[in-house]
């Protein structure tokens, strides 16, 4: 369908008195508010039937009409990208992403992210390309796989950003880390900074980390291994790279991190240690050996639990390991089957779990 397009929107409670064009910037997230002004200006919206000018602010419960006379100027290029859902309705969709997909687009990378995926997807929903946007409300780190939740438009973005903000969603990962954990469940609370002395986003939970905040994380054993342990964890905060910090800080990194080390260290490199793609040394604690996981770190988003924003019914989504990660856990399982098994004895990296 060309354009012109007109569409009727309305008035919700928490919008009640903001000026049309935020109004509508709210509902076409597409389209820029230079490219708003233009059509408020030119005539084309109408509040209960009447045309209203750029400075009119709507109320609860009115009627507005847009005539979309210009296509959106700020829209994601849609791309054919595969997508595993395993819920959608008219507010959201629940995704898996695959390990290596990038959530957005960031940087050098404005292509093949899971947005475009999903802009593509929406687009086949409405009469035009880029009447729906994908809302992100958290991110999975590129090579951390799993669940994902996107609304399509304001309102349910607006209600779960605030669930995530005040920490009404649940979220549980496993993880394969380097050494045996002794116990059988724990808490790790450091406070989680920016790494200090450097230009980046990498993260630390030593004293000398800027800027920190609180961080808490729970964690059960799955499985012991005789090198290694799957892990469940589950952050109750939503810090950058939690996990991966508070599981290295207390001495268990998670195998094939490309960061994060032992007691705050960096790793200087993933292939450092002689890595060989495909191999397997269970002795071998500074990285991940097990076939298939070579390429990223074993952490999967496994479940994700909220309130739907808009039915307010309790929605629980899980995905199954990713097939590197399961493979690895495979591996271990087969590999113990020809070792000592050490989960009784004591790690050679001791556990520092708080509580």
């Amino acid at each position: 369908m060309p354009f012109p397009f007109v569409v009727q929107l309305d008035v919700e409670p928490y919008l009640d008195g903001v000026r049309i064009d935020s109004f509508l910037r709210k509902h076409f997230r597409n389209y820029t508010r230079y490219r708003m002004h233009r059509m408020v200006r030119a005539g084309m919206v109408r509040v209960n039937g009447v045309q209203v000018g750029i400075e009119h602010k709507v109320h609860v419960a009115q009627q507005v009409a847009i005539r979309l006379v210009e296509p959106p100027d700020k829209l994601l290029r849609a791309e054919p990208i595969p997508l595993k859902v395993l819920y959608e309705d008219a507010w959201l969709l629940v995704v898996v992403k695959p390990a290596g997909q990038i959530v957005h687009p960031a940087g050098l990378t404005q292509s093949g992210t899971l947005c475009h995926g999903i802009q593509h997807h929406l687009d086949q929903q409405t009469p035009l390309p880029g009447l729906l946007r994908p809302g992100i409300v958290h991110r999975l780190d590129r090579m951390t796989s799993g669940v994902m939740v996107v609304p399509k438009e304001h309102l349910s973005h607006r209600l779960l950003s605030i669930g995530f903000q005040e920490q009404q969603v649940a979220k549980t990962y496993l993880a394969i880390v380097e050494g045996v954990i002794e116990k059988d469940a724990g808490t790790i609370d450091f406070s989680i900074g920016i790494r200090p002395g450097e230009d980046t986003i990498l993260m630390s939970a030593r004293p000398d980390a800027r800027n920190p905040r609180s961080a808490e994380t729970n964690f059960e054993v799955v499985e012991r291994f005789p090198a290694h342990t799957l892990v469940r964890a589950k952050p109750l905060t939503g810090r950058l790279h939690q996990i991966r910090v508070h599981l290295a800080t207390i001495g268990h990194p998670v195998v094939g991190d490309e960061f994060y080390d032992r007691d705050g260290m960096i790793r200087k490199s993933r292939f450092d240690d002689g890595f060989a793609a495909g191999s397997f040394s269970a002795g071998n604690e500074s990285g991940l050996r097990l076939g298939l996981v070579t390429e990223r770190h074993a952490l999967h988003a496994s479940t994700l639990a909220f309130t739907h924003p808009i039915f307010d019914e309790w929605m629980e989504f899980e995905a199954p390991p990713a097939d590197d990660m399961a493979a690895a856990i495979c591996c271990l399982r087969e590999n113990r089957h020809d070792r000592p098994n050490l989960s009784e004895s004591a790690s050679p990296h001791r556990s520092l779990v708080t509580k």
